[in-house]
């Protein structure tokens, strides 16, 4: 594996922040509880990884405990990023997942630098932070306590209903620091979700977390997504799933039309060459230039969606900033074109977010004396 250029012993400008290393890499492991996994456990390098300074990104810092996913999401845009490590994106990132073991050791020590301005990080942006692995290794629990301690507001994007275990931290974290929480769901078929997404949690046990979150009076983002164009965007289909998200509490939602970068579109098209193979005109059309859908179709899916959100109260959800399909939404992570839903970013006037209800009297002046900003855009799926 490339991994040696990247030796906790080496200072290399074009090493990639808190990658694994050929000297770091304590172990790989097969453990019974999860079948066809191997767990490769590193020492990182850094846990904070800084967002390129020309990014219009609402956040400046991420953090990925993990490399590889078990979610096992045929459309992950993440799968190309395997190839950085010299292993493929399709079987090997599924299954070959990095565990940063010392990540919170060391997410510790940069929260503690004099330097450190306690900007939003956000967790979610690459891999799962809460896929299989988490289970095994709890370095969420670590991440959210020097995250709160150090004032730092965060957000957490996911599809793992392990979250719940952490929500006691969460509503502690949320009593110190702002922070939002996002749930990325969107495939409501069992086929589908079986073929497409075979380690994800149901879709019903995500929206089951949903609620647990907002009766835990945290807020929660849905991301509807992807939408997958003639299998998934139906009146029908998604009437049903805006009425289930609002049902659940919900903050927000946004609905964001699929994307196949290089690394996912060709594990995609596979499978839909097996499942569908009457779609691979139609996506070979639509994607035939960019890994994003055409205008048409994204104002065609909000014309959709418009009556949809306010049949179900939605366009109404948080003084009326539920935002339903962005005007220029392509659905790309790194990407300024997409809106968030409401609940999925921290408040405090940081940048891309709005304001959240106060949590105590230092809080309420804090948010008092922020000025307000406009939001930007960024899809996190």
């Amino acid at each position: 594996m490339r991994w040696d250029a990247q030796r906790l012993d080496l200072d290399e400008p074009g090493a990639l922040p808190g990658m694994p290393s050929f000297r770091g890499l304590l172990r790989s492991v097969h453990v019974p509880e999860f079948p066809g996994l191997t767990f490769h456990e590193v020492r990182s390098k850094s846990a904070l990884n800084r967002v390129p300074g020309e990014s219009a990104m609402p956040f400046p810092w991420t953090i990925n405990p993990y490399r590889g996913c078990s979610h096992s999401c045929v459309y992950c845009y993440a799968r190309r990023t395997h190839e950085w490590l010299e292993l493929d994106s399709g079987r090997d990132f599924d299954s070959q997942v990095v565990v940063k073991t010392n990540l919170v050791e060391v997410l510790q020590r940069e929260l503690a630098r004099p330097s450190w301005r306690r900007e939003h990080v956000a967790l979610g942006t690459n891999t799962d932070p809460y896929q299989r692995a988490e289970g095994r290794y709890r370095l969420m629990p670590g991440v959210i306590g020097a995250l709160a301690r150090s004032g730092t507001p965060f957000s957490v994007l996911t599809k793992g209903t392990l979250l719940r275990r952490d929500v006691p931290l969460l509503a502690a974290a949320a009593r110190d620091v702002p922070l939002g929480l996002g749930v990325s769901l969107a495939i409501w078929d069992d086929e589908l979700h079986t073929g497409l997404e075979p380690g994800v949690p149901t879709p019903r046990a995500r929206l089951d977390l949903v609620r647990a979150l907002a009766e835990a009076g945290l807020p929660c983002g849905v991301f509807l997504a992807p939408v997958l164009p003639g299998l998934t965007d139906s009146v029908e289909h998604l009437d049903t799933a805006l009425g289930a998200i609002a049902a659940a509490g919900a903050s927000g939602v946004t609905v964001i039309p699929l994307h196949l970068r290089p690394g996912a579109r060709e594990w995609f098209m596979a499978w839909l060459a097996r499942a569908h193979p009457d779609l691979v005109p139609r996506y070979e059309q639509l994607y035939a230039r960019r890994a994003y859908v055409p205008a048409e179709y994204r104002t065609w899916l909000a014309r959709q969606v418009a009556p949809l959100l306010a049949r179900h109260g939605l366009d109404r959800r948080s003084g009326g900033t539920t935002r339903g399909v962005a005007a220029t939404a392509d659905g790309v992570p790194g990407d300024e074109e997409d809106g968030f839903p409401a609940g999925s970013l921290p408040s405090g006037g940081l940048p891309g977010t709005a304001p959240a209800p106060a949590r105590g009297r230092d809080a309420a002046a804090d948010r008092a004396a922020a000025p307000a900003r406009p939001a930007e855009q960024l899809t996190l799926l």
